[in-house]
């Protein structure tokens, strides 16, 4: 009774086109409890006047915290200073991961390239809140050894956390030390997928290095980094806990990204309605840009340009 029972489950299994669909339904459940459920909550709550220090119920208001996040300059700053983070440490990333990641490329027989790709990419592993507190201390004015080495070769003290010029470039400075690592490594397996016998034939015609990574090379590979760079772009533009952690914004609103207004009004000012419209407006931007960037990438491979 019992193998026949099983070989008829193995027979359903085999003939059945549900059984691929009923594997994903646990993936599908756990999806729709922590994501779908919480986002229809934000967008709902986007349309309702609810703080959670007054203890007043929800009150629907419509798109006035719509109309009320457009008139905020506050809301334009962090954007725009979220726009600067992006561009500066997703550029500066991607430019140092590529030159280093073909460095490490081309140097397989190199002794300890193991261990020195081992140690390059540790700064991943680190939270951002462990890093931005580690950094915090480096940038001590008092007793920072940042602090203390512009001293000695510069003869000059400067507060990077706390001056308005050098805030900003503190800021990405650690952000492009704890994420040069993931562009290395996207370079990497952006190289690996180059033929073995196109980089041969290239060796036999003598190409030189500048031509055979731009003509050889760059071509497979580009998808692959596009497809970094957006990922990149996408973490780059939710960053909050390093900026909490090192400058909380400061000075003044010079480095407060967008995240961290949101996370403020949010769980210091506990505006939950206000929050949650803030929360859609970046989600849609987040959205828009993901998907015109995807779509460049579909038209240029449908060129056989990528």
């Amino acid at each position: 009774m019992g193998a026949s029972i099983r070989a008829w489950r193995m027979r359903w299994i085999d003939n059945s086109q549900y059984f691929p669909m009923m594997l994903l339904v646990p993936v599908l459940i756990f999806f729709l409890v922590w994501n779908i459920i919480p986002l229809l909550w934000m967008v709902g709550m986007s349309f309702y006047n609810y703080s959670l220090v007054t203890g007043n119920p929800p009150k629907f208001i419509g798109f006035d915290n719509f109309i009320d996040l457009f008139n905020n300059f506050t809301v334009w700053g962090g954007l725009s200073t979220t726009f600067i983070f992006v561009l500066f440490s997703v550029g500066i990333e991607t430019v140092l991961g590529m030159i280093l990641g073909l460095l490490f490329w081309g140097s397989t027989s190199l002794p300890g390239r193991r261990l020195a790709l081992t140690l390059l990419f540790s700064p991943m592993i680190l939270t951002p809140a462990a890093t931005g507190t580690f950094f915090r201390l480096i940038y001590e004015p008092t007793f920072g050894v940042a602090n203390y080495l512009t001293k000695s070769l510069l003869g000059a003290e400067i507060n990077f956390l706390g001056d308005e010029v050098w805030a900003m470039p503190a800021v990405l400075l650690v952000d492009i030390w704890m994420w040069t690592p993931f562009m290395i490594l996207i370079t990497l397996a952006a190289l690996g997928s180059v033929p073995k016998a196109e980089l041969e034939a290239a060796e036999v015609d003598r190409l030189p290095w500048p031509k055979r990574i731009w003509y050889v090379v760059f071509p497979h590979a580009k998808f692959i980094l596009m497809l970094g760079i957006l990922l990149r772009t996408i973490d780059s533009f939710k960053v909050m806990d390093l900026v909490y952690q090192l400058t909380r914004g400061g000075p003044g609103n010079t480095t407060e990204a967008i995240g961290l207004t949101l996370f403020r009004k949010a769980f210091e000012g506990f505006t939950m309605g206000w929050s949650a419209a803030l929360a859609v407006i970046t989600l849609l931007i987040a959205i828009a840009f993901t998907s015109i960037y995807l779509y460049i990438l579909n038209l240029r491979a449908q060129r056989g340009e990528g």
